[in-house]
């Protein structure tokens, strides 16, 4: 009705009330509108909680997501990685991008450390490494098109883009559902799979 998105109203809630530069802030505001707008409570806390543990354990030094939408996750991602660690994070739809890329800043983290890439995954990840300097990435996190998964996937180890040991963090695997990547995953012998439970979001 107002002839903004939702995705404008959610960055226009965050200019008012979220605290510039505290990403911890940031995500904690996001949580705010999602009650205040969206009249249902937000699930990051638990999937937010995956993150957190896998970063801490990880301590990875070059991220890569596939899908940063407004970027909540991108916020979530940055915050927990360590001193000279760089994050590139794809988002195929313009719009979304340029609310996250002020969502981003908002949030303090510089195009040094937090570098926005827009266009289509398929097209993006065969340039990461000549274009944007990716040699190898020891975290990726996929929260795109879940039919894009497994193509994604296999597009990273064609260009050996996954660095020995890397983690594969892909959310919400079973509902919507990825269930050729979940397949690929367990059966093609690269991986060790665990599935971890969390709410829904809807």
């Amino acid at each position: 009705l107002t002839g903004t998105s939702r995705e404008q109203r959610a960055f226009q809630y965050l200019l008012a009330h979220a605290i510039p530069g505290d990403p911890h802030h940031i995500l904690q505001t996001f949580d705010q509108w999602f009650v205040a707008a969206e009249r249902h409570m937000p699930c990051h806390a638990t999937s937010g909680r995956i993150v957190e543990r896998v970063l801490l354990e990880r301590a990875p030094l070059r991220v890569l997501e596939l899908g940063t939408y407004c970027g909540y996750g991108t916020v979530l991602l940055a915050q927990g990685l360590p001193p000279g660690a760089h994050l590139y994070t794809i988002e195929g739809d313009s719009r979304h991008a340029a609310v996250a890329e002020k969502v981003i800043r908002l949030a303090g983290f510089s195009e040094q450390m937090v570098e926005l890439i827009v266009g289509p995954s398929e097209e993006v990840i065969p340039r990461l490494r000549e274009k944007h300097g990716l040699m190898k990435a020891d975290l990726v996190f996929m929260d795109h098109w879940k039919r894009c998964y497994l193509r994604d996937l296999q597009l990273l180890e064609s260009h050996q883009l996954l660095a020995e040991g890397a983690t594969i963090l892909a959310d919400n695997v079973l509902f919507p559902g990825a269930p050729h990547f979940l397949q690929y995953a367990k059966t093609c012998g690269k991986y060790h799979c665990k599935v971890h439970r969390a709410s829904l979001e809807y």
